[in-house]
């Protein structure tokens, strides 16, 4: 079928006239009646009562008329999809792991709906490394993520790192730590960590094993303060990022451990594969509002 045929009929319609439609599509009148002969002998329907003054459409025409402004508007809806320059429509799926979807998902995403109201946000949470995973298979358009200094992101993926924060190691004083402590010294202590997927935990219990020790998980918590809560009540020994203990109600009541054989930075990527045009600049516009969060933070140093 050719839209050029249904926006002549449509055009005919709306004006009543093949002269008015003429004007309307820059065409000769001759050219206006060819186009809606055309859809008529492919429907094999009169689309027009032409004995009518002005021309109105048949009962057939009217359906006609409907679906066609409906199949014009999907044709304009799928031409913006490959265009920069449109407003951006449709969907846009986004990961976060629960750590930056704690601190860093509200502001973003004000600004991604106020800027772009017609955008439809999906908002998935998981642990970094399953998100990396569904950026790849196309599951998701972008995704921000946590890795180790030492698991940068695979490459064939734009990314752009936002953030770097060194992992704190904390524990209530009740249980008796000295302010510099080694692995072998909290080895005998259990921990209060994210569940298994976790970057942080995964490090952890790497550089444990390699030196032999055990890491015993106590407890498995699902957020910042719920575990610092816990390690506050000497639960067991946690891992925290700065910004996190700056906000935390208990920050107060745990001490912060300097570890003379272990040290964990994580960095925050903006990470997604090619983008539709449409979503460029909505994308660029999360990096842009994820960046001057991380300037405005607080600090625990």
């Amino acid at each position: 079928m050719n839209t050029r045929d249904v926006r002549a009929f449509i055009a005919v319609v709306d004006t009543g006239s093949i002269v008015q439609a003429a004007t309307l599509l820059h065409l000769t009148q001759p050219g206006v009646t060819r186009r809606v002969q055309s859809l008529e002998t492919l429907l094999g329907v009169a689309l027009l009562d032409r004995q009518s003054k002005p021309l109105r459409p048949t009962a057939a025409g009217r359906e006609i008329y409907q679906k066609g402004r409906d199949l014009l508007h999907a044709e304009a809806d799928l031409l913006a999809l490959a265009r920069a320059d449109t407003e951006p429509t449709g969907e846009l799926r986004l990961g976060m792991p629960p750590y930056l979807a704690e601190r860093a998902l509200a502001a973003p995403i004000d600004q991604l709906r106020s800027r772009y109201p017609g955008l439809t946000l999906r908002i998935h949470a998981a642990w970094s490394l399953g998100l990396v995973e569904q950026v790849e298979q196309g599951l998701l358009d972008a995704a921000a993520v946590l890795l180790s200094e030492n698991s940068p992101p695979p490459q064939g993926m734009t990314t752009r790192a936002f953030d770097r924060q060194p992992i704190r190691i904390v524990a209530a004083p009740s249980l008796g730590l000295r302010g510099r402590v080694t692995l072998k010294d909290l080895s005998a202590f259990p921990w209060v960590l994210s569940q298994n997927g976790c970057g942080m935990r995964s490090t952890l219990r790497r550089a444990m094993e390699e030196r032999g020790l055990p890491c015993n998980v106590g407890i498995e918590a699902f957020g910042s303060d719920l575990q610092l809560s816990l390690v506050a009540r000497g639960a067991g020994v946690g891992m925290v990022t700065p910004d996190m203990l700056a906000t935390s109600p208990y920050r107060k009541q745990v001490k912060v451990l300097a570890l003379t054989d272990f040290h964990l930075e994580m960095i925050a990527w903006l990470v997604h594969r090619a983008l539709p045009p449409r979503l460029e600049a909505p994308v660029a516009l999360l990096l842009e509002q994820l960046n001057a969060l991380t300037a405005q933070r607080p600090r625990v140093r």
